[in-house]
């Protein structure tokens, strides 16, 4: 005789999966970095309509407007590779205060008149090289020396710094004609475009694999987010982090050598309040100070929101007092931002009875 089972009730969705269902992929957390970069497209879109109502003569001549474009790409370099570096530390749960300070030392140190007897390809792995270092020994000091980030890069900030003034000796150093390959990274092109800008596209592309597509990237998210679950999940948390700000000075090494090419030389006061235009594109782009969320893309179209409202500013002839305040408010209101959870939005329609 054959045993015969109960039936049982078909599996009732639960409210969760419904919701989520109903919502679909756009509303889902998933697509949250995707409606963050096209509410920053979307900004930069309204830069350029203000731009040509109030300037005309620029923003609406397609030559005009493509030489500005080309300005803006120029200034945004330096500031979006150091702010690609932030954007791995403070995903990780820290913060680089020293970046700027690293920027004026690593360009001192590699126009030292030793340095460029090297000729620019000893120039630019001095510049990798002192960035680098730098990185690491805030990364020691932070995961080894249990100094809090905060403390630790501000100290390097204004050791940093000073050590730039004395290697200098509060000079500006001059990069001699010999190394104008190094000059020429700021005034050569590649099918039109800077390469300046093609540095920045590079250093973003391989950002946004290393973050996305690999291991490291995976660790550096989950460092950020739940350092004790990723403990136990085996990821050495003091080594990673000593490697986070490693790659964050290294990016400073980069943005070093640009910033050299720019102004042909190197001065110990190179790099001023580098740091809050990185760590302010990288809030704006959707980073989280808390750690454990952030975007390269992001960070790239924050910086490009500040430089483009700096350059519509500048073009309107207006006074930089109005520029930093229109900053300050734009920084308060992206922290704001981030403080709300859409995800939890919809769940405050009633739901079907």
């Amino acid at each position: 005789m054959t045993d015969l089972k109960p039936a049982t009730a078909p599996e009732q969705p639960t409210a969760a999966a419904e919701l989520s269902k109903r919502q679909g992929w756009w509303s889902s957390d998933a697509s949250e970095s995707v409606r963050r970069n096209l509410g920053l497209v979307g900004v930069l879109v309204a830069i350029w309509i203000v731009g040509a109502i109030t300037v005309p003569r620029i923003f609406l001549h397609a030559e005009q407007l493509w030489n500005n474009e080309l300005i803006i790409f120029q200034q945004s370099a330096a500031i979006g590779v150091i702010a690609i570096g932030m954007t791995f530390v403070i995903i990780g749960g820290g913060i680089d205060l020293s970046v700027g300070a690293l920027v004026a030392l690593t360009s001192v140190w590699c126009t030292t008149q030793a340095t460029q007897e090297f000729g620019p390809t000893g120039m630019v792995f001095t510049a990798l090289l002192v960035g680098t270092v730098a990185g690491l020994v805030n990364g020691f000091l932070i995961a080894y020396g249990r100094v809090v980030a905060f403390i630790a890069t501000l100290a390097m900030l204004v050791s940093a710094r000073g050590l730039a003034q004395l290697i200098s000796g509060k000079r500006t150093q001059r990069v001699n004609i010999e190394n104008v390959a190094i000059t020429n990274i700021a005034e050569k092109d590649f099918l039109g475009i800077p390469y300046l800008v093609w540095m920045l596209l590079v250093v973003g592309v391989i950002g946004w694999i290393l973050l996305n597509r690999t291991t490291f990237g995976r660790r550096t998210f989950a460092v950020g987010g739940n350092p004790e679950a990723a403990r136990l999940a085996g990821i050495n948390l003091r080594l990673h982090t000593m490697l986070l700000y490693g790659l964050s000075g290294l990016c400073c090494g980069i943005a070093a050598i640009m910033v050299v090419a720019q102004a042909t030389a190197g001065a110990p006061d190179h790099g001023d309040l580098y740091e809050l235009d990185a760590i302010a594109a990288c809030i704006i782009g959707g980073t989280a100070l808390a750690g454990g969320r952030g975007s390269i893309v992001g960070a790239i179209l924050g910086v490009l929101v500040f430089k483009g409202i700096t350059n519509l500013f500048i073009v309107n002839n207006l006074e930089q007092e109005y520029q930093l305040i229109v900053k300050g408010a734009i920084i308060i209101g992206a922290v704001l931002l981030q403080q709300v959870n859409f995800s939890s939005l919809p769940q405050l329609r009633k739901s079907p009875t």
